[in-house]
């Protein structure tokens, strides 16, 4: 008998036409990012140039500075030998390499095998690739709520953030800010599973992932109560499959490895206690008040008249309307940010990735007479961003 072959089935290529047409919209986009993803290297090249020479002039190693020190080097001990590592702190609290969220070591150790590059450097190549690709992610979002110069402008204001040097660290608030900028814009262009995909990531990045989840969910939430009191309830789940699924997906990352960290120690509630010895823990805005209340009065009223500020740009962006799930997200990020009982300097860091902050700043920016003028702004704000950041790299505590 002669041998019959079983066919094997491949998946055919995308027609020529297709590809043409996915290379003409990456290409579009791109072009029309391209300012905004300008504006925002020259900004931060500012800030880091101004660290370079500070740095020179104190004889220190600038990219050590960047790449070797605080939370960076957890990160790479965990991208070179895995989770299990520890510090015992002479209090008796123990700190764990597990409070570390893995994508971004695993994105150094992924790095590090296949280019020369260690797993430091490895981390600043992270770093400063999602930069660009939150900036842009930013830039999409300002465009789709209002036009291309808000966008450009919005990226840029990101860039000047007052801890704008942590975009040039290897830390993983930028990783997380393009991942959450990116998830906004699926879920503003209706695009649920890569939204909810997205928010995986996030998940894996860092626990604030959170306010992405709330986002997704209560934007989903409140479209399905809106058209079910609208009398649209035949096939109602049906309508939005895609939508239920993507918020289904998107805690799975987060949960995943609170699962993980469970089965690693053994315990349901191990993720939280780690995150409690780190002082990570959720104390609804405690410490905040006893930070303020021990400082002297001068520093305490300085410190109100920020918060202060911080309240009015929360107001700003409700009254301006922005779309629910970007309002939803900027503000969780903000309520994360000061209800933790964690060391008071990191929370304007903690804040970074909550750029729709910045959107009522650049709609007002936009509204001076002329480019130029706009420009002059942006310009004096990042020279404040780079000596700030470089003050805080050489001078001051962990960003």
């Amino acid at each position: 008998m002669a041998d019959h072959q079983t066919p094997t089935r491949t998946l055919a290529p995308a027609p020529p036409s297709r590809r043409r047409e996915l290379r003409h919209r990456a290409a579009t986009a791109f072009t029309a990012a391209a300012p905004a993803l300008g504006i925002y290297a020259a900004v931060r090249a500012v800030g880091l140039l101004v660290f370079w020479a500070w740095a020179s002039l104190a004889g220190k190693d600038a990219l050590h500075l960047l790449s070797g020190r605080w939370d960076s080097v957890w990160y790479q001990r965990v991208a070179a030998n895995g989770y299990g590592y520890s510090v015992t702190l002479p209090d008796g609290t123990v700190h764990s390499d597990l409070a570390f969220f893995p994508l971004l070591p695993a994105l150094e150790r992924g790095i590090a095998d296949v280019t020369p590059l260690t797993v430091g450097g490895a981390g600043l190549l992270v770093a400063w690739l999602a930069g660009l690709l939150a900036a842009w992610g930013i830039f999409a979002v300002g465009r789709r709520l209002y036009d291309r110069r808000t966008g450009v402008v919005l990226a840029a204001l990101w860039g000047v953030y007052p801890t704008a040097f942590v975009q040039s660290m290897a830390y993983t608030e930028t990783l997380f800010t393009a991942l959450a900028a990116w998830s906004l814009h699926a879920v503003l262009t209706g695009r649920w599973i890569v939204a909810g995909s997205l928010c995986v990531l996030a998940g894996l990045t860092r626990p604030s992932a959170a306010a992405l989840v709330a986002a997704l969910a209560v934007t989903a939430a409140v479209t399905l109560v809106k058209e079910y009191r609208a009398g649209a309830r035949e096939g109602l789940l049906r309508r939005h499959t895609r939508m239920v699924l993507g918020v289904a997906i998107a805690p799975l990352g987060w949960l995943a490895y609170v699962v993980f960290v469970a089965v690693r120690q053994d315990s349901p509630f191990a993720y939280f206690e780690v995150q409690a010895e780190w002082g990570n823990s959720i104390d609804g805005g405690r410490a905040l008040a006893a930070f303020i209340l021990g400082l002297p009065l001068p520093a305490a009223l300085g410190l109100c008249a920020a918060l202060g500020l911080l309240g009015w740009l929360v107001y700003l962006c409700v009254r301006q309307r922005q779309p629910l799930p970007v309002l939803v997200y900027g503000i969780a990020i903000v309520v994360i940010s000061l209800i933790g009982s964690g060391y008071f300097g990191s929370r304007p860091r903690l804040m970074m990735p909550a750029f729709p902050l910045l959107l009522p700043p650049a709609v007002a920016l936009l509204r001076l007479r002329t480019t130029a003028r706009t420009a002059a702004v942006v310009a004096v704000l990042a020279l404040a961003s780079a000596v700030y950041g470089a003050w805080t790299l050489l001078g001051s505590g962990p960003p």
